[in-house]
C-alpha cells in the first residue's frame, strides 16, 4: 500500500497517495496552465450512480477553497466537501488499470468503472 500524504489533515478533505501526488506534479509540469488555473477536484450530477467525480483544469471561483502541498495546488468547491471528506486519491500504473482512482468512504454505492457513486 502506498504511503498517504495529506495536504493539511484538518482542512483538506482529500488524501493523496505518493503515486497520485507524483502524477499531479507531472501534469502541472507538462500541461499549459494560465496563472489563474488550478486542478479542480470535485463532484457533479450524473453517471450511472448519481454523482461523478471531477478532475479537471479550472479557474478559482467564489465558492472554492485552495489547498497546497509541496508545490502542488488544487481547488475544490466548499459545497463538495460533504461528498469527498476522507476520500483517498490514488494513481494506478498497472497493466489492468491505469489512471486516477477515488476511494470514497462517503459513497454508499459505486458504478463498475468507479467514476460515479451515490451518497
Amino acid at each position: 500500500m502506498s504511503e498517504l500524504l495529506t495536504i493539511n489533515a484538518t482542512t483538506s478533505p482529500i488524501r493523496f497517495t505518493e503515486g497520485a501526488l507524483d502524477e499531479m506534479r507531472r501534469i502541472q509540469q507538462y500541461e499549459v496552465f494560465n496563472q489563474d488555473q488550478y486542478i479542480r477536484i470535485g463532484v457533479k450530477g450524473g453517471g450511472c450512480s448519481g454523482l461523478s467525480y471531477i478532475l479537471e483544469l479550472d479557474s478559482k471561483g467564489d465558492h472554492d477553497e485552495l489547498f497546497e502541498m509541496d508545490g502542488f495546488q488544487y481547488i475544490m468547491d466548499k459545497r463538495h466537501r460533504l461528498y469527498l471528506e476522507g476520500t483517498e486519491l490514488h494513481y494506478a500504473k498497472g497493466l489492468d488499470a491505469r489512471g486516477f482512482e477515488f476511494k470514497n468512504p462517503q459513497a454508499s454505492s459505486t458504478c463498475g468503472c468507479g467514476s460515479s457513486f451515490s451518497a
